[in-house]
């Protein structure tokens, strides 16, 4: 299960995080951080698609490699 991050261009209000209950919420102003696991692309378009009905512009999307070493779960 990759681990993303996702910089949106907007603060997020408390009632609209709660869209992303496995995602932690990084205000950075004017935008938000998301960051968590994402178990899929089919996870990732979802949270991308509900964040842009929202009205929310997307910045980025990064992928978070796994530390050297270390194996996959």
């Amino acid at each position: 299960m990759p681990r993303m991050i996702i910089r949106v261009d907007a603060e997020l209000s408390p009632d609209a995080l709660t869209a992303f209950p496995h995602l932690v919420a990084l205000p950075q102003r004017p935008q938000t951080v998301l960051s968590g696991d994402v178990a899929d692309q089919e996870e990732l378009q979802g949270v991308i698609s509900l964040l842009v009905s929202l009205g929310v512009g997307v910045v980025d999307v990064l992928t978070v490699p796994e530390p050297a070493g270390l194996p996959s779960t």
